[in-house]
Formats: structure tokens, sequence, C-alpha cells
């Protein structure tokens, strides 16, 4: 590797671990803003998937910009604009203004992504490529985990402020780096930005996601629901359908023609929709509901990362000598049985007996699959269309893991709801009672006034069983999820032929 090389790959690798990093990050500080700036469920969704949903939306965009203006030129630009928009996070004053800015940095993020992994592709080839492929997405793996960690201590030792504050840092050692890196040749070639098509895209899922967050609270049948669910789902098939036509696509489905390409992205997002579900229901149940600190509950995925470490550049070596296909079959399923195993959890769950085994099955079947998926998907196309395969595969993890978020509350919250059942003790007051049947709306939320007296602990024991069983729900559904990713994997998926 020379010295250009390593320098890509430095940076590459912390420019992509920062907006990976700020996808799990903020999950675990959820609590703590929602004690200083107010909002319930959906607020905290919103704080998550305002992200997503930017990212989502401009990443195909953002790969086409990286392809046409140059990978490097993009790369900085992104990274400058995220670190503004870390800064208007972290002193947001409200709940709205901190989704805003979370928005924001999406778009920036969108940015990053794509032109990392381009960046990559068009700096090493052959076997050294497969490697360095193999090293950012074990680190980009690293960073859904590490999140949570991360964002605990600093919660806990400073505020979650710190949280968004804290992404100026890496960002200023990348671009120290990034500017060491030599000049790209200037492109032949120049094609108009596709406008429509970016509007189109992000109109869908705007539309679409915030009917899944909304639902929950105000009715699948409330108009506030319905029109914006059925606007988006016209305006994403108008956005496909327009992609066919376009003159200078965002999206080329010619890539598709690429069965490992097509199939690695049907299991991309099955398998990331169960990770980014996780990481979100997990961070707050144990926070909610176990009564974990920040850190603890960061700490609790530690084991994750370990396994990252150790096992992704194992499993991306041996996949390059033998194909990915099992690896991406096995490891879906793998992780899934530690999402059925964390089912023996209860409201006071015990890390060492009820949560570390089933994260620890779940960190090996993840560490074996990344790495592998990676290679698979990007092994298919020419390096020309580097960029816009990178974001086509990132955009479906990301699009798959906003949507993923959102389900999974609704999930919640109407297994929450089913099982704390209409108020019928009638040994309850009417204080208590009324209090019950307002809680129904606001899932693995254990707080309980203390005027109610005798009635609280009775309320919070119902409270406690409501969240086991929403808790039980959202692991099947996330396990199935994972399977799904697998076994698509073991029918798509084509080993190369040696």
């Amino acid at each position: 590797m020379t010295r250009a090389q390593r320098l890509v790959l430095i940076s590459s690798i912390l420019g992509s671990f920062v907006a990976f990093l700020d996808m799990s990050v903020v999950n675990v500080a959820l609590p703590a803003i929602r004690t200083d700036l107010g909002g319930g469920i959906a607020a905290q969704q919103w704080i998550v998937d305002a992200y997503l949903v930017t990212l989502g939306s401009f990443i195909l965009l953002a790969g086409s910009l990286s392809d046409l203006f140059g990978r490097k030129r993009v790369f900085a630009a992104g990274l400058i604009g995220f670190g503004v928009t870390s800064l208007l996070a972290a002193i947001a004053p409200s709940a709205m203004i901190l989704i805003v800015a979370r928005g924001l940095q999406g778009m920036t993020g969108a940015l990053l992504v794509p032109s990392s992994l381009a960046i990559i592709i068009a700096n090493f080839s052959g076997p050294e490529q497969g490697k360095a492929i193999g090293t950012w997405t074990a680190w980009t793996g690293v960073a859904f985990i590490v999140g949570p960690l991360l964002g605990g201590a600093l919660v806990d030792i400073g505020s979650w402020r710190w949280v968004f504050a804290i992404n100026v840092l890496p960002i200023a050692a990348t671009l120290a780096v990034l500017a060491r890196i030599p000049r790209e040749p200037a492109r032949d070639e120049a094609s108009p930005v596709d406008l429509p098509g970016a509007i189109l895209c992000a109109a869908g899922l705007g539309g679409i996601i915030f009917a899944l967050i909304e639902a929950p609270g105000r009715g699948w049948g409330a108009p506030a629901i319905t029109l914006p669910l059925t606007g988006g789902a016209v305006a994403f098939a108008a956005f496909l359908l327009y992609e066919r036509r376009a003159p200078h696509p965002m999206l080329d489905f010619k890539l598709f023609g690429s069965r490992n390409f097509a199939m690695g992205n049907v299991a991309t997002a099955a398998i990331y929709a169960g990770l980014s579900a996780f990481t979100f229901v997990l961070t707050v149940y144990l926070q909610q509901v176990s009564g974990y600190s920040a850190t603890v509950s960061g700490l609790a995925l530690l084991p994750v990362t370990i396994l990252m470490f150790v096992v992704s550049p194992i499993s991306g070596r041996l996949a390059g000598k033998h194909g990915p296909r099992w690896f991406m079959t096995f490891g879906p399923l793998i992780a899934a049985a530690g999402f059925l195993l964390m089912m023996r959890m209860h409201a006071h769950a015990d890390y060492f007996t009820e949560v570390l085994p089933g994260i620890m099955v779940f960190g090996l079947g993840l560490s074996c699959t990344v790495s592998p998926l990676t290679a698979a998907i990007l092994g298919g196309i020419d390096q020309r269309h580097a960029g816009i395969g990178s974001a086509i595969n990132n955009a479906i993890a990301r699009v798959a893991g906003l949507l993923a978020v959102a389900a999974i509350g609704a999930i919640l919250a109407a297994r929450y709801a089913a099982a704390l059942g209409a108020p019928h003790d009638e040994a309850l007051g009417s204080r208590a009672t009324t209090f019950l049947e307002e809680a129904r709306k606001r899932p693995l939320d254990l707080s309980v006034p203390a005027d109610l007296g005798a009635d609280r602990a009775r309320i919070r024991t119902q409270l406690e069983a409501a969240s086991v069983s929403a808790l039980d729900a959202g692991l099947l559904w996330m396990a199935g999820a994972l399977a799904a990713g697998g076994l698509i994997s073991a029918a798509g998926i084509r080993n190369p032929k040696r």
C-alpha cells in the first residue's frame, strides 16, 4: 500500500465513520433530550428519522455529484457542511429546531458516504481493493455499535449536546488528511444534476415516514396520516418511473443487471432494517424500562464492537477466497438467533444473564455478514460507476433503516397498548384509571406520578409487563428481517467463478 493509498483509506474511514456514527450515537441520548427539551416517543423517532430521511433521500444525488464533480471535492464539501450542522444541533433550544438541524445533518452526511467508498475504489485495485473495502466496512459497522457507548459517556459526563458538538474534532482531522491527498484528474464529461429525481425521492420518502411515525398517535384513518402516506407513495412511484426515462438518472437501473448487485441490495434492505431497529429499541428499553444509565446502556453493545474488530477482517478475507454467498446466508441467521435469545429479558433485565448472551450471538452473525455483503455488491459493477453504485447500496441501507425505525415505533406502540388494555381494575381510583388510559399512548415509558398513592406500584407493574410484551414483539419482527436477509442471500447471491 502506497502512502497516497494509506491517506485515502484513513480519510475515507474517518469521514464515513462520522456519518455512520451519527445514525446510532443519538439513540442513547434520547431520554436526556426528552427531559431537557420535552416531546414523547414521536419526537424521539423524528430526532432519529429526520437525519435518516434526508440522508436516504439525497444520497443518490450525492453519488451522482461524486461521479460528476470529483469524489474528493464532494467529500470535502460534505465534511464542512456536516461540521456546521452538527454545531447547530448542539445548540438547539427546542425539540423542533433539533429535528430541523438533524435533517440538515442528513443532507450533508449524504455527501460523505458514497464519495468515501468511491475514493477507495478509484485508488485501489485487485486484492488490495477487496482488503481496503473490508477495512472500510468493518469500521463503518463498528460506528453503528460504538455510537451508543460514546453517546452514553458524553451524556453522563457532560450533556447530550456534546453528542453533536464532538463531531467537529474528527471532521477537522479528516480535512487535514484529505488535504494531503493528490488532486484528482479533471473529468472529460459532465452531465446535468438530476434535480427532479432528487425532489421526487425526498417528497416520497418524507411523506411515507411522516405517516409511519405519527400514525400511532393520530390514528391510521386521520387525514393528517392518509394524505402524506398516499402522496408519498405516489411521489416515490413517480420517482422510479421518472428515473427509467431520465436522460441523466441518479438511480441507474442498468447496474441492477448484475445479479449480485441486485440481490445483494435486496438482502441489504432486510439486514439493515433489523440492525437499525435494534440499536434504537435496545438503548431506549434499557434506559427507560430497565433503568440503565446512558453509559451502561452504551456499554451493553461493546461486545459487538470487539467482535467486529476481530471477526470482520477474517470473514472478509475468507469470503474473498471462497465467495460471499454462505457468509451472507448464515451470518444474518446467526444474528437473528441472537434477537430470539434476548426475548428472555424482563423489565429489570440482568445484563450478564439476559442481555449479553443474545448480544454475543448477534455480534458474531453481524461480523460474518457486513464485509462480504459490501464486497459482493460492489464487485459486480464498473469502477466508473463506483460513486452511484455505493450511493445506491447505502441509500437502500439508510432507507431500510429509517423505515424500520418508523415501523418499529408503530409495532411497539400497538403491542404496548394491546398488552396494557383498557383499565379494568375496579380497585384503581378514578385518577389512576385516567392515567392508565393516557399511558397507553406512551410506550416504554414507566414514569408514574407520585400523587397516585397506593395505586402507583400496581400501575407500574402493569406498565412493566406491557413494555416486556412490546419488546418481544419488536425482537420477533427484527429477527424476521435478518432471517429474510439470509434466505435472500442463499437464493440470490452467486459466488464469482475462480
